[in-house]
């Protein structure tokens, strides 16, 4: 009997040992799923229907970047191609890093989010008495000032020489549209305000701040907060417009007098190292240490301003949402029970999207440079649900349905108003900037609440169900369209 225990207590012993030699029993961490295995060939077939020059996608999962490459050229006409360290215009997408990069001063106890701006920034005042009073860091960040959207861009586009302190002067002899928080109508210009309290507050600038506190910790090394530092042989793509019709090369426009709200440059492996540390919840996933709090990250993917649910057009059905919110300097929306937390962008030339999901620890980046959202929409959502398991949908004959429906109403509206002009009114500017005007400004355009217009073409940033409209960077009305409410 004895040696039966004996032998019955030496069994249990090796069990136990090996069950905490995890070293033994443990396989290797599963790789993350592939990305579609059709990828490239959808990505060539998207740049093809949207007439698109180049793109960079990058793709990060659980953790790791499967995706950071280039596809097609950086310019019409030449031959070098676009590859993972190619920058493009980010435009607004750069909210996101001047959100992030006063998250790291709350952490720090320097700033509140509800600290009231004109303690911060002195000499800031807005028409209203009670708003400069009132309006909060948080304001600024959260599109609900009472300003009409795009208050006040003519300040810095087209380029202007403007310095960020004489546009934040400006903004006590802008009447506001809406009372304060009242609704919701996108801006910069309060964007490119909340990025000046950083060297208030720092004494360092906005943009050698987003250098020093989050280009270098992150190794991203192709990015940088103005095109004006791009030199000859640097790897950049230039930006693309339709002209009377035509894909054209225009030229870069710089912003760095609106550099919070929109003036960043980077690159498909930049970004995947940007989205890596926005799902890891502001820490490195390389090694220890964070950029901001895990509090600051959920701070910053929380609902600020409720947006309307509007549906989208039939086409697009599958992207309808239980809800749309804009953050600080991000945009939620729900698609099939996932929370998604994400950005678009648009300069002259260039737009953008970033999506992240963190239910599903996955982020999507397509960078472009040409002026259409089809494009880098129809990718995204390829992706997605490749990584949902749902079945496909083309979601490039979708959107093209959509744009082409868009650009016939936009004719039909354009040649009614030529009817309506008088027939013996002249252009009061000469014809080349008109030419100009119509050109480059001109587009079809949805608003959030159902109207239509003509206006300079951009979806607006927190507009994720695709419901396009007048992008605030840019936007300007036809003389057929007063301006939205």
């Amino acid at each position: 009997m004895p040696h039966f225990f004996l032998r019955q207590y030496a069994v249990v012993l090796c069990a136990v040992i090996l069950s905490n030699c995890s070293w033994a029993q443990s396989p290797a961490p599963a790789a993350p799923p592939a990305p579609p295995a059709d990828l490239d060939s959808y990505v060539a077939r998207s740049m093809k229907t949207f007439d698109v020059p180049g793109l960079s996608v990058a793709i990060v999962k659980d953790g790791k970047v499967l995706v950071a490459k280039g596809y097609g050229v950086r310019k019409l006409g030449d031959s070098i191609p676009v590859d993972e360290h190619t920058m493009f215009g980010i435009g607004s997408n750069t909210k996101a890093f001047t959100t992030a990069a006063l998250a790291t001063l709350v952490d720090g106890g320097k700033l509140s989010w509800d600290d009231p701006v004109y303690q911060r920034l002195p000499g800031f005042v807005m028409y209203d008495p009670y708003v400069s009073h009132e309006m909060t860091v948080r304001d600024l960040l959260t599109h609900r000032s009472g300003m009409g959207l795009g208050e006040g861009d003519l300040l810095f586009w087209p380029q202007s020489t403007y310095t960020r302190e004489e546009i934040i002067y400006k903004l006590r002899f802008m009447k506001p549209a809406s009372s304060f928080r009242s609704r919701y109508a996108y801006d910069n210009l309060l964007y490119m305000t909340a990025g000046q309290i950083i060297p208030a507050v720092t004494g360092v600038s906005w943009d050698d701040y987003i250098r020093q506190h989050i280009f270098v910790p992150l190794h991203m090394n192709n990015s940088n907060v103005s095109n004006a530092a791009f030199r000859p042989g640097d790897d950049y793509a230039f930006p693309h417009s339709r002209v009377d019709g035509k894909l054209q090369v225009i030229s870069l426009e710089v912003l760095d007098n609106a550099g919070p709200a929109g003036a960043i440059n980077s690159c498909a492996s930049d970004m995947a190292r940007w989205v890596q540390l926005q799902l890891n919840q502001g820490k490195f996933v390389d090694r220890e240490g964070r950029l901001f709090s895990e509090g600051q990250s959920h701070e910053m993917w929380s609902p600020q301003t409720i947006l309307p649910t509007n549906p989208p057009p039939p086409a697009l059905s599958g992207l309808k949402t239980d809800f749309v919110d804009y953050a600080l300097g991000w945009g939620l929306r729900s698609y099939h029970g996932r929370k998604l937390v994400g950005h678009t962008g648009g300069v002259a030339g260039f737009v953008s999207r970033v999506m992240l999901v963190p239910d599903e620890n996955l982020g999507v980046v397509v960078l472009t440079n040409a002026e259409d959202g089809g494009a880098f929409d129809s990718i995204l959502y390829h992706v997605l649900d490749h990584y949902f398991n749902l079945s496909p949908t083309d979601w490039i004959a979708a959107y093209k349905a959509v744009k082409d429906a868009e650009e016939k109403d936009a004719a039909e509206t354009m040649k009614k108003a030529e009817g309506d002009r008088a027939a013996d009114s002249k252009p009061s500017l000469p014809r080349k900037i008109c030419w100009r005007l119509q050109g480059r400004l001109v587009r079809p355009h949805h608003h959030p609440n159902g109207k239509r217009g003509l206006g300079h073409y951009f979806r607006s940033h927190a507009d994720y169900d695709r419901r396009p409209t007048a992008l605030a960077v840019r936007h300007f009305q036809s003389p057929l369209a007063h301006p939205h409410d």
